[in-house]
């Protein structure tokens, strides 16, 4: 009897202190209902792939992806390749990706994500053989009206455009486009630009964008599609032998519907002539998305995205105090971390914040969900700078303590790619992986192949 009576009172403080928890928001109760929900959704006992190059594209959703490895590769301890501080948080973009952009204490990595020029040839010098390469596109009509708006004020190709006129610019995009100026890649086919590719080479050069489309296809294991951004996760998720839980996410690096342009009739038609090479390679690589879904049984995949974003909703529930998160504008957002970058006066991007009543675990792993590039980018560094300089600290004596005997030590594959930080005229060939003295403009304008 006495057994009984202890047993029911056990059961009853766990009941009402689970009341309590699920009442207050607890973050971890709810966090660990959450995980068991989708913690069978796995691809198999294959082993996760983390060796990944993901080529983040301007415009197409890809902020939101790539909150998506940063998280991957905090979980599993995983090192990101981050730009060194004279490039920013991209890699000296327009520049073609050279290995000396890479900051010292992220070499031998894992991953890499922040926005580049594509150049095969430097990668698969930095990264690990078994890489698998990855990439997104968006439909060129939608991307073009958000690449005139987003870089309004800092192209000059769009800024010649009288009132900001989207029309006016389609109707003679000659007459305001200049080929070699700085951030012209924004005005025109930026997806080819972004690959490595030549702008400004015209369609009718059937053989070169037939080739480029087949490198392409030939490097990239995944195209994913940004309107079909859950449906591609799903590919990713199988591909990589990921689980549901490493593809959750939040919206990033959204605009107001008060910043979007509606496209009036014919515009969308100009804008795939104006931006052709882009046009063919969405056209491509949309269809070969589908014949990859069907491989994988477009029931299942209809299955998959279902549960994904019921495990979304539980999420980002959990994340906002027990309801769906609304959107603000930067000024809104108390925590400076999570404001996103805002282009102009013309634009706002929105971002989130998070509820004041979280606990402080909820805090910590909610955060990275809606944290803006910028800030994750300059936390990764930070933490990986520390690691960095304790494995760098415990390492036995040596007889040379110099940076190029450490590269020499890390580096062995490709040692010599980070020696000397390049003169400000020293340039990568995007095709080659060598190097040319040119002027930065003419580095930017460059028409190689850059796979």
């Amino acid at each position: 009897m006495k057994w009984q009576k202890k047993t029911f009172l056990v059961l009853t403080v766990i009941c009402t202190v689970s009341l309590l928890l699920h009442h207050g928001g607890h973050f971890t109760w709810n966090m660990e209902a959450f995980r068991s929900s989708y913690s069978h959704q796995s691809t198999g006992t294959k082993p996760k792939h983390t060796n990944i190059v993901f080529l983040k594209t301007h415009k197409t959703a890809s902020t939101t992806m790539q909150n998506i490895l940063f998280r991957f590769a905090e979980r599993n301890n995983l090192t990101v390749a981050l730009p060194v501080q004279a490039c920013g948080h991209q890699f000296c973009y327009p520049r073609s990706f050279s290995s000396h952009f890479v900051h010292l204490h992220t070499l031998r990595p894992n991953l890499i994500t922040n926005h580049m020029r594509f150049n095969k040839t430097a990668l698969q010098r930095l990264m690990p053989n078994d890489t698998i390469y990855i990439t997104i596109l968006r439909e060129p009509a939608s991307m073009f009206e958000s690449l005139f708006t987003y870089y309004s004020r800092h192209c000059m190709s769009f800024r010649r455009v009288p009132n900001g006129s989207l029309e006016a610019f389609l109707a003679e995009p000659l007459r305001y486009y200049r080929p070699e100026e700085t951030e012209s890649m924004y005005a025109r086919n930026t997806l080819t630009f972004d690959l490595g590719g030549d702008k400004d080479r015209p369609l009718k050069d059937l053989s070169y964008v037939n080739n480029f489309v087949a490198e392409v296809e030939k490097v990239f294991s995944l195209v994913m599609i940004s309107e079909y951004f859950d449906e591609s996760l799903i590919l990713l998720r199988h591909l990589l032998s990921w689980d549901l839980e490493d593809i959750l996410y939040v919206k990033l690096n959204m605009r107001t519907e008060s910043s979007k342009k509606r496209l009036s009739p014919g515009l969308p038609e100009k804008i795939r002539a104006w931006n052709s090479i882009d046009a063919y390679l969405y056209d491509y690589f949309n269809a070969s998305f589908w014949v990859k879904l069907s491989e994988l049984g477009l029931d299942s995949v209809a299955k998959e995205v279902q549960l994904l974003r019921q495990a979304q909703e539980r999420l980002m529930r959990s994340c906002f105090g027990g309801k769906m998160p609304l959107p603000r504008a930067a000024a809104e957002i108390k925590n400076k971390d999570l404001r996103p970058w805002q282009p102009s006066d013309k634009v706002d991007i929105v971002g989130y914040d998070l509820p004041v009543n979280l606990s402080r675990e909820a805090q910590e792993h909610c955060l990275k969900y809606i944290m803006p590039e910028i800030s994750y980018t300059r936390i990764l560094l930070h933490s990986q700078s520390l690691r960095h300089r304790r494995n760098y600290q415990n390492r036995p004596p040596q007889k040379s303590h110099t940076l190029q005997q450490h590269i020499r030590t890390t580096l062995p594959r490709h040692s010599q790619a980070h020696r000397n930080p390049p003169a400000p005229s020293v340039v990568q060939s995007a095709a080659s992986g060598t190097e040319s003295r040119s002027t930065p403009k003419q580095s930017e304008g460059t028409t190689k192949l850059g796979l």
